[in-house]
């Protein structure tokens, strides 16, 4: 009876070893993002704007506002802000790259990935995040009008204190939790 039970003491341990093994370390330094827009902030920032508007779109639908149509506004136009800063740079490598990001969503696109030319990209890119930000825009606006003049008066500032990167992120101000 106990050689089985150290058997088994000791299979329980090898399993709980390989497991550990299997899952990595465990980081506590780093908070997941729990909220659409959180999870969208975090996007942004990486530069990954295909999740950023998803995350941000998945928040309207289901928490709609506002701030929820105005961060989604802001998301597309620091896309656009984007496409503008690499295109202006001549980083005509990167607007493929990103036109990529925004098209393959899928493992199928691996193997057959949408190819275009990188100005024709840029153009593209441009002109329909700037409908849609037209569009989210006029929609925050006319459910509250006074939280969307004050949020655009934050973006104004921040995009004048950071010219150079203002699309990275958003201004600090913009809590991207719901309230």
């Amino acid at each position: 009876m106990r050689s089985g039970l150290r058997r088994l003491s000791l299979v329980a341990a090898l399993v709980i070893w390989f497991t550990l093994q299997w899952a990595g370390p465990v980081r506590a330094d780093v908070a997941e993002p729990r909220s659409h827009l959180q999870r969208a902030a975090v996007f942004l920032m990486a530069a990954d704007y295909r999740q950023a508007v998803e995350a941000c779109q998945a928040e309207v639908r289901e928490f709609p506002s506002a701030r929820s149509y105005t961060f989604l506004t802001y998301v597309y136009q620091a896309l656009d802000g984007y496409v503008a800063h690499l295109a202006g740079t001549d980083q005509w490598v990167r607007v493929e790259q990103l036109y990529l990001n925004l098209a393959a969503a899928r493992t199928e696109d691996l193997l057959d990935p949408p190819d275009v030319l990188a100005r024709i990209a840029k153009e593209v890119i441009q002109q329909a995040v700037q409908r849609q930000a037209d569009v989210t825009a006029a929609m925050a606006n006319r459910l509250d009008h006074a939280l969307v003049t004050q949020l655009w008066q934050q973006q104004t500032a921040w995009r004048l204190a950071r010219p150079a990167d203002w699309w990275a992120s958003a201004p600090p101000q913009w809590q991207w939790e719901r309230p």
